[in-house]
């Protein structure tokens, strides 16, 4: 789970548009982690995380399109039913709003990210950590040589 830059990004809702701003990227060599395209009849919001963001905010400058930058929650999840879920449930009993939430399709490992847009990202954060089992400390205990033996 970690915490990294969503850029989104309005688009005029026509042919090609979406296309020049995928090859925009490819062209620098910037890998898309996750993405979503939401639709209007005037307006596209593409909604990204990439492997570079420095250069994505570079190249979507040169392109001339209206971006907002905001960060987001990525976690790490397993590819099956109910994982997002959870998360979902895990948020909602902290009274921790998601505003909107997506999905990348399932990666190596059978594994996925869902990228969460929340409201206290430092208290999903906490909510969402691993729990770490307490295990009884144990006294120093030293161990005795058998009788006879020398330890």
């Amino acid at each position: 789970m970690h915490i990294e830059t969503q850029f989104s990004v309005l688009l005029v809702n026509k042919p090609g548009v979406l296309s020049g701003t995928l090859n925009a990227l490819a062209r620098e060599k910037i890998n898309i982690i996750a993405m979503t395209m939401m639709d209007s009849v005037e307006h596209g919001m593409l909604r990204l995380v990439t492997a570079k963001p420095a250069q994505t905010r570079k190249a979507l400058q040169r392109l001339n399109v209206l971006v907002h930058e905001t960060d987001v929650l990525c976690v790490n999840l397993s590819n099956k039913a109910g994982a997002l879920a959870d998360v979902a449930a895990r948020l909602s009993q902290a009274h921790i709003n998601i505003s909107y939430a997506y999905c990348t399709a399932g990666a190596r490992g059978g594994r996925t990210t869902g990228v969460l847009k929340v409201a206290d990202l430092k208290k999903a954060i906490k909510v969402l950590a691993p729990h770490k089992k307490k295990t009884p400390e144990k006294k120093d205990q030293k161990l005795r040589a058998a009788p006879g033996r020398r330890p």
